[in-house]
């Protein structure tokens, strides 16, 4: 059994958190992932009510877990802070905009508070803000955050300069990839894209198909969706979603389709309609690796091994 920080902290078996992905995680993976060994998030949408948090909350509160939210968004829906408050999950991230002045009001409710870096000095700067661990979130990783460092060497540098304990993110969807993060000094990895298989999401099943059907190519980075939908995200936080054709369409025209009406209908009525051609499925680099359905309880047994994969290099008797 491998022992981190991590699994000390929130009494796990294996050194991995579910990471918050909106739209896809809700409590029910989160409850799965947790009752697995691991530790499983909710992650809230932009527009989420308080009740709808509560609601998650109750699903997948029978062990740790943890909650993910969007700083952006905080000042215009403050409910769901409360109801994040009132719910007081063991984890909570705070990431993507000016997460700052919630970390204290967070840490006070006795709630562990992490946030998600792009780059060192994002690193640095969490660190001063008073969080109790920074996730180094390279640009591998499938949702929203920056494009500017991939994982491992953004990961190497943020340890150097920290102290605080850190979680490594970005195209980590194995036990190989657990022991390679692991193995650099992380104490444990936040993984998204590679539960996006799993029977507990709440993907449909045609945007489970796409998932599975993806090479590691198949991604694209960008801030095209956001646009479309007049969403209000920072401008340095894009994208990575799979690739399609609205995408490869409106790419490099962000400032076009910023004032076309008749695309922002058409992505939301492609979004009802389960139309991925045009609507969009966030997936990071690993999609590759996502092959078939699987339970979350497979997946997070299928970490677990990176503690063999990390005992071929000790020592005999050690």
């Amino acid at each position: 059994m491998l022992h981190t920080w991590l699994t000390e902290r929130f009494g796990l078996r294996v050194p991995v958190v579910g990471a918050p992905m909106a739209g896809v995680g809700a409590g029910r993976l989160a409850a799965a992932v947790s009752e697995a060994g691991a530790l499983g998030m909710i992650g809230v949408p932009a527009a989420a009510t308080g009740e709808w948090i509560a609601g998650e909350a109750a699903v997948a509160g029978g062990g740790p877990y943890g909650i993910g939210l969007m700083a952006w968004a905080l000042p215009g829906n403050p409910a769901q802070l409360d109801a994040v408050l009132a719910a007081r999950p063991p984890l909570v991230s705070v990431s993507f905009g000016a997460y700052e002045p919630f970390v204290g009001e967070l840490r006070r409710a006795g709630i562990t508070v992490v946030t998600q870096a792009g780059t060192t000095d994002e690193a640095r700067a969490a660190e001063q803000a008073g969080v109790d661990a920074v996730v180094a979130r390279g640009a591998e990783a499938g949702g929203h955050g920056r494009d500017e460092v991939a994982t491992l060497p953004l990961l190497q540098s943020v340890l150097d300069a920290v102290r605080i304990p850190v979680l490594a993110a970005g195209g980590i969807a194995t036990a190989r990839g657990l022991a390679a993060v692991l193995a650099a000094g992380a104490e444990g990895a936040w993984v998204g894209t590679a539960f996006m298989g799993c029977v507990e999401t709440a993907l449909s099943e045609t945007a489970a198909s796409r998932v599975l059907a993806a090479e590691e190519t198949g991604t694209a980075y960008g801030r095209v969706f956001d646009v479309a939908q007049r969403l209000a995200w920072p401008p340095e936080f894009g994208g990575r979603a799979l690739r399609n054709a609205f995408f490869d369409r409106w790419k490099g025209r962000e400032d076009e389709l910023a004032a076309d009406d008749s695309a922002r209908a058409e992505l939301d009525a492609a979004r009802r309609a389960g139309d991925f051609d045009t609507a969009y499925i966030y997936a990071g680099e690993a999609v590759g690796m996502v092959r078939e359905r699987r339970t979350a309880a497979d997946v997070v047994a299928g970490f677990a091994a990176a503690g063999r994969l990390l005992s071929r290099f000790a020592a005999p008797g050690s």
